[in-house]
């Protein structure tokens, strides 16, 4: 057996995190059409885009249930049959609560996975590799996020409209079936098999399948090593203790500062964000940020064992400062934005009417009136603004009832029809999004720049420092604990983020995550160790906890 067959177990587990990217960012594409298919209020939209990560936080806390009792093998199997039907469900689901159910299942998955995955990797690994090995779960995150984007696109411009939305969710069934036949393949990990199993034979067995150069005496101590890890551990010891204190606390820290960098909102809203920032072709362009996500990780991976941990959360933080606070001066210091905005508006509830009156969605009394009202109210916004004497494009005007609407010349009557207020709002937006292409170039480099900062720092190291920084005897729910509090923030973040860019600018939002990046900044210097090259029994003594 030689060490290929290493990376090949590695890879085959590490492809739950393929699915991981893929399933969390394919949404991104999707959003505005479900939004507009099932005339979903804001509120029901945040839950819907919330729904697989509400779904994450109870796999990542049970996650290390099945793990620690059934072996991470069992554990990896059941999160690719999680993924393919949430795929299919998501893909034919007949109403937003179906909707909802079926990426809530995909969820569960994702939750699982974050804690299976990287921990069986580690317990896998050689010191001197663990970084890179345990760092391709996170690199096959961003390769399934850029195969997201890319696929979103194509079905975007090859399939009709008001399907292609189904089509970017449910293709995931295809790679989620080919992931659960490859899981059959991977042996167990054998510090597991070791110190949960006590099946001491059969995990010193794999430890010589993984390190076939090294001799019987140092498997012996290899063995020893681990079960001296808990040797001096009552079975029963609870997870909340003194000992273990420093460990909480750095998986709690770097999961919370993870999300509140705003990489989530980022990518989950891509297309809606570079949309604002007057970008022509947004889902396209969102496909620059996930070459970045993986040309970064590729960096980040090859540096991890070499810089560090730490070192690689450095350069991330002051990447991510550097460009949100970029990010957030663009957006507040050109107020065009403002307009591009108010006729994205505007266009949505045109063309929310238009999908009523052509019977592709089925209103109440209620709802429609609504609907009139926002379009009324967002009329007369976007006049506002084009009214503005800072605006630099064409008015637009209110003529007076009997007078008509003049698409060409931007007259909108009171009695306009839908169709006539789109084709106006979207004029008002071709020509406002022409007088910020600058500002939109700006933003477009500034979350490419987050991106790659992200990708070098937080992205390949929050999976690989989790699953390293907990003693053998409770890796399970030390990891669960990090992944859990990771998608608590995620889900917090995604289901507040429609609501709160209706009350607050976009620029504030992006300086919120800036301020809580200089908070990061100032965690790595003080608390975070440097875990590189070094055993996972090393790192418990390093820490204090064995």
């Amino acid at each position: 057996m030689k060490r290929g067959h290493l990376i090949l177990w590695a890879v085959t587990a590490s492809l739950a995190g393929f699915l991981f990217g893929f399933d969390t960012i394919v949404i991104s594409g999707a959003e505005q059409d479900f939004k507009l298919a099932w005339q979903l209020p804001n509120w029901i939209h945040g839950l819907a885009m919330g729904a697989a990560l509400y779904g994450t936080v109870l796999g990542a806390i049970f996650g290390g249930i099945p793990s620690a009792k059934y072996g991470r093998k069992k554990t990896l199997i059941t999160v690719g049959f999680l993924y393919f039907v949430s795929a299919v469900g998501s893909g034919v689901a007949p109403d937003p609560w179906t909707f909802m159910i079926a990426r809530f299942i995909g969820g569960l998955g994702v939750g699982a996975a974050t804690v299976a995955s990287p921990m069986f990797i580690s317990e896998i690994s050689p010191p001197g590799n663990r970084g890179k090995l345990a760092g391709m779960f996170q690199f096959n995150i961003v390769f399934g996020i850029l195969i997201a984007l890319v696929s979103n696109a194509l079905f975007g411009k090859l399939v009709a409209e008001s399907v292609a939305w189904r089509w970017m969710l449910g293709i995931e069934a295809i790679p989620a079936l080919a992931y659960t036949l490859m899981t059959f393949s991977l042996p167990e990990s054998p510090r597991w098999l070791i110190t949960h199993a006590k099946q001491r034979l059969a995990g010193a067995e794999i430890f010589r399948l993984i390190n076939p150069d090294a001799s019987a005496d140092e498997i012996e101590s290899l063995v020893q090593e681990v079960e001296a890890s808990v040797a001096n551990v009552s079975g029963t010891e609870p997870f909340w203790t003194p000992r273990l204190r420093m460990p909480i606390f750095l998986a709690i820290m770097i999961a919370v500062f993870n999300q509140f960098s705003g990489i989530n909102i980022v990518f989950y809203f891509a297309p809606r964000l570079l949309g604002l920032a007057g970008m022509g072709d947004p889902l396209l362009s969102s496909v620059a940020l996930g070459v970045t996500n993986l040309v970064f990780t590729f960096l980040g991976l090859w540096l991890i064992d070499k810089l560090g941990r730490r070192s690689l959360l450095y350069i991330g933080s002051v990447g991510y400062i550097l460009s949100l606070g970029v990010c957030a001066y663009a957006f507040l210091s050109e107020p065009t934005l403002k307009v591009v905005s108010a006729a994205n508006d505007l266009a949505d509830t045109a063309a929310a009417i238009q999908y009523e009156e052509q019977g592709k969605v089925f209103l109440s009394q209620k709802d429609k009136a609504d609907l009139l009202e926002n379009l009324q109210a967002q009329k007369a916004k976007l006049v506002e603004l084009c009214d503005a004497a800072w605006y630099e494009g064409a008015k637009l005007t209110l003529s007076s009832p009997g007078t008509g609407t003049d698409v060409e010349n931007l007259m909108i009557g009171p009695d306009a029809t839908p169709s006539e207020v789109a084709k106006i709002a979207a004029t008002c937006k071709h020509q406002a999004s022409a007088l910020v292409s600058t500002t939109s170039m700006i933003v477009l480099a500034c979350l490419i720049g987050f991106i790659a900062a992200h990708a070098i720092g937080q992205g390949a190291v929050i999976w690989v420092f989790i699953s390293e920084i907990f003693p053998n005897d409770h890796r399970s729910a030390g990891t669960s604990l990090g992944s859990a509090t990771h998608w608590i923030c995620a889900a917090g973040m995604t289901t507040l983020f429609p609501i709160v860019s209706g009350l607050v600018e976009t620029g504030a939002i992006f300086a919120f995550f800036c301020f809580c990046m200089v908070l990061q900044l100032l965690w790595v210097k003080f608390f975070v160790p440097e875990t590189k090259g070094i055993s996972l029994e090393e790192i418990e003594r390093k820490l204090g906890i064995m």
